[in-house]
Parts: C-alpha cells; sequence; structure tokens
C-alpha cells in the first residue's frame, strides 16, 4: 500500500506543471539516452504524457510514475528564468 501512495503522490506533484515547457531525459537501456523538450500535456492514473517539440511531427511519449521513483525518467521544468528539477522526496 505504501508504493501505491508514493506513486499517488508523484501525479499530484506532477499535476501543478501540466502545460509547462518540461525537459525530459529518459534512459531507454543498453546506454540508450534521450534528451527532448516538451510539454507535460496530461496526467492520469498510472501514465503522464510529454508532448515533444519536434520539427515535422507532433509526438507524444507516456511514461509511468514509477520511471520517475526509479530514475528511468529525469525532468526538468522552466518556469519563466528558473529551472525545476523534479525530484522524487525521500520516503
Amino acid at each position: 500500500m505504501l508504493a501505491k501512495k508514493v506513486l499517488t503522490d508523484i501525479k499530484n506533484d506532477l499535476e501543478p506543471f501540466i502545460g509547462n515547457k518540461i525537459k525530459l531525459r529518459a534512459n531507454r537501456g543498453r546506454k540508450k539516452i534521450i534528451e527532448k523538450t516538451g510539454v507535460l500535456e496530461s496526467t492520469y492514473p498510472n501514465i503522464f504524457v510529454i508532448r515533444l517539440d519536434e520539427k515535422q511531427i507532433e509526438r507524444r511519449v507516456t511514461f509511468s510514475y514509477a520511471d520517475i521513483l526509479t530514475d528511468a525518467v529525469q525532468l526538468t521544468f522552466f518556469q519563466g528564468e528558473e529551472n525545476i528539477d523534479f525530484r522524487v522526496r525521500s520516503c
């Protein structure tokens, strides 16, 4: 039950940033790390959606909240001149 609460807390922490510009760094395994910028589009009970800034195609990627918990995904939010690193607080 504690794990479910931690994942719900991550979702609740992300919700105020919906619509904000974001820098995504995702570890896809086998030394494949992607770094992209986009916008946090929406949050759902088990996943969140990021719309990527790409030249010709509008692309969306989804990640689970467990990806943030395990540091497979790192997020940095841009608010004006300030950058905010999103990290999970210690339990």
